[in-house]
């Protein structure tokens, strides 16, 4: 499966990705509309952590064995057949255990809706709204191989450099 891969060498820590990826997840899909007129407001699912001199975004890593999905009381997170962690919205009552058992802490709590965020990585679009717009490159979209490292955090990934 394709993954977002971060370079922290390169990051910025423009928040460029943030930007993009809340108007990709906005009813309207307009930068201006997404940030000024919708409501409720678009909740951005990845996050620049900037601690200098480095930066880096952090977003789900759709991990191998999905410690949220696992500790999901009503279900709302499961893992789809393709290996994304997806999120029922309906379902979702806004307890936030997903939140405490994301060891990467990509999941965002959407505090105007009552329900969680985390990405999807654009289910729909041929590429996520982070890494085509990220200006320096810094994010990648590339294939993964799944090995489960014994750990639950998908850490024991193999990248392969087949690029999107």
């Amino acid at each position: 499966m394709k993954r977002v891969y971060i370079n922290p060498d390169v990051c910025l820590g423009c928040g460029l990705c943030e930007v993009f990826c809340k108007v990709s997840h906005s009813r309207s899909r307009d930068l201006v509309k997404a940030f000024k007129k919708e409501t409720p407001r678009p909740v951005a699912r990845i996050r620049v952590e900037r601690r200098a001199p480095v930066s880096f975004a952090v977003q789900c890593r759709h991990c191998a064995e999905p410690l949220c999905v696992y500790s999901c009381l009503t279900g709302a997170l499961r893992k789809e057949p393709n290996g994304v962690v997806t999120v029922d919205a309906e379902r979702c009552i806004g307890c936030w255990t997903c939140i405490l058992a994301c060891h990467v802490g990509a999941i965002r709590q959407d505090k105007e809706q009552g329900k969680i965020a985390k990405c999807d990585l654009c289910q729909g679009l041929d590429m996520p709204a982070c890494v085509a717009n990220c200006p320096n490159e810094s994010l990648a979209f590339v294939e993964v191989q799944e090995s489960v490292s014994g750990n639950g955090s998908g850490d024991g990934l193999a990248l392969t450099v087949r690029e999107a």
